[in-house]
């Protein structure tokens, strides 16, 4: 199983908007959606299994793909690992799912499925981690394949 977490782009302040669910992205998140959402779109393969959070930021983000997805709240700000990880069935789902959601459930979720130590890792607005599940002599591992920031694109 592949699994792609996709943190939403540069949004607007809290402040402008006064709702967290609300917040847009900015000029600069448009671009960085964009470039990545390019890459994303060669490298996706078929089947990719598309889910975003309900917030209009990453709605947006995931909107630049191009292709079709759907909203669950259990990638909603401040949602838990559990429930990202049990909506996308890891380990156990077939083929490729992308997530596109936010910090710091991202970051929580990349530290546990690589037993790190810190409890988060810092993930940049608009980046993509692309982890992998696989077995080798009958355990279990997780593999980074690829970590992208729209800046070097």
């Amino acid at each position: 199983m592949d699994l792609i977490l996709w943190r939403h782009a540069e949004a607007i302040d809290l402040d402008l908007v006064g709702d967290d669910m609300l917040r847009t992205l900015t000029s600069k998140g448009d671009k960085q959606a964009t470039r990545m959402a390019a890459w994303l779109d060669r490298q996706l393969p078929d089947g990719t299994k598309i889910w975003a959070s309900p917030a209009v930021r990453t709605d947006q983000t995931a909107q630049a793909l191009g292709r079709k997805f759907k909203k669950h709240s259990a990638i909603a700000p401040l949602g838990s690992v559990e429930d990202l990880l049990g909506l996308v069935q890891w380990p156990h789902a077939k083929g490729c799912v992308l997530v596109v959601g936010h910090q710091p459930t991202l970051g929580q979720t990349i530290s546990r499925l690589l037993g790190l130590n810190e409890s988060e890792c810092a993930i940049k607005k608009g980046a993509v981690w692309w982890l992998r599940y696989r077995e080798r002599e009958g355990v279990g591992q997780t593999v980074v394949v690829t970590v992208q920031s729209p800046e070097l694109l």
